[in-house]
């Protein structure tokens, strides 16, 4: 009882602390004046922030990733299968759900190259289903044959946050022409995944995101890693960051700044997707190929290789690296309408759950590591790392 008590008291203070701040119009990036009188009529503060219920108790799943990373970036080429055409397009890190749409329109348009109309689509997660939607929307027959389907395949295991250039590839391994062949994905995906704001169930919206500091924020330090980062050639997509003061915001911490970006109901876009292939006639196969030979099967000409991480064992191909990530899933808060950034600690508020990642001190973390077996105590430290954010100030 007394816990419970101290709970209740935990969050009437967040509350508070973020009421006051709402009714002087403070939070949600508005304005500068300190009293809503001096906004003018009709001024109406934005809503208070709702505390996220950090707890242990509330942990209602862990699930765990691996990034199919490929230091030179994404595979998209063609290659010949005995008398297949094979269009690979795997290898996107953590960047699989953002870059989907426009990864899939380059290997679609190489796919259809040829004139076939009837094509194959190995793997049914982000890049699978994308894909096949762009080829039935160029008039192509699409079967998709895959082991996994949405939610199980590795894809639903994302955390669902816009993250075009997350461990995309080495700045020291890419192509000279690259940056721009990124740019083109990029903004080609952003566009289209726009196109999914506004329907039930919310498949894509926009949140704000809250990145928290207790020293001020400097240059990027050395990473063991070079990885790439290419959001500078994209920043009119999204609005830029902003620093809070410290009455602008009601978290216990001396640095904030607040950004926009889109965010992915990965169940709820991934019903939407899956749905709208099979109203477009699409068909699904169960079906599991363990070498290059075994597509010998398969009536149609061409096929298009979205295996994500699967492409190292059934393609033999080495350069995929795993890099490890795991989400610890407490119970939905749909009150939570914001994503913040705690000392290595993300969290998203999905619809079907607030995942609570745990990203590491660098974009390292978790490289080369193909465990995917969940970790309680990491999930655990990962929550408690966040808790005292909504805990009452001493």
């Amino acid at each position: 009882m007394t816990s419970e008590i101290a709970r209740l008291a935990d969050r009437r203070a967040f509350l508070q602390r973020s009421a006051a701040l709402g009714g002087l119009g403070l939070l949600g990036g508005c304005a500068t004046t300190g009293s809503a009188a001096l906004a003018g009529p009709g001024f109406r503060a934005p809503p208070p922030l709702a505390p996220i219920k950090a707890r242990a108790d509330r942990i209602m799943g862990i699930t765990v990733c691996l990034r199919p990373f490929r230091a030179a970036g994404p595979r998209l080429e063609g290659e010949t299968v005995g008398d297949k055409l094979v269009v690979h397009n795997y290898g996107h890190g953590g960047s699989g759900w953002s870059l989907s749409w426009g990864s899939g329109l380059l290997a679609v348009k190489m796919a259809l190259a040829g004139g076939e109309k009837d094509i194959a689509v190995i793997g049914g997660g982000a890049l699978g289903l994308t894909a096949a939607t762009i080829a039935q929307r160029a008039g192509a027959r699409v079967t998709i044959y895959a082991k996994d389907r949405l939610p199980e395949a590795r894809s639903a295991r994302a955390t669902g946050i816009w993250s075009p250039d997350s461990r995309i590839a080495l700045a020291g391994s890419v192509g000279v022409g690259f940056p721009a062949y990124w740019e083109e994905m990029a903004r080609k995906s952003f566009r289209i995944h726009q196109q999914y704001l506004g329907l039930a169930d919310r498949p894509v919206e926009w949140i704000d995101r809250y990145a928290l500091l207790d020293t001020p924020n400097r240059a990027r330090a050395p990473e063991p890693m070079e990885f790439a980062h290419y959001e500078s050639r994209i920043r009119d997509l999204t609005p830029p960051s902003e620093a809070l003061e410290a009455g602008q915001h009601p978290f216990p911490v001396p640095y904030v700044r607040k950004a926009s970006l889109p965010m992915f109901n990965i169940a709820a876009y991934g019903h939407v997707l899956t749905n709208d292939f099979l109203l477009n006639g699409g068909r699904f196969e169960m079906a599991e190929f363990r070498t290059p030979a075994d597509l010998g099967v398969l009536k149609q000409k061409v096929v298009i290789n979205c295996t994500g991480y699967g492409a190292r064992a059934l393609w033999k191909d080495e350069s995929i690296v795993p890099v490890r990530g795991q989400i610890a899933w407490l119970i939905p808060q749909e009150e939570v309408t914001y994503s913040l950034y705690y000392r290595g600690i993300g969290t998203t508020p999905r619809r079907d759950g607030m995942a609570v990642q745990n990203s590491g001190p660098d974009e390292s973390y978790g490289y080369n590591d193909d465990n995917e077996a969940p970790d309680r105590a990491e999930a655990e430290a990962a929550v408690a790392t966040i808790a005292p954010l909504f805990q009452p100030r001493a």
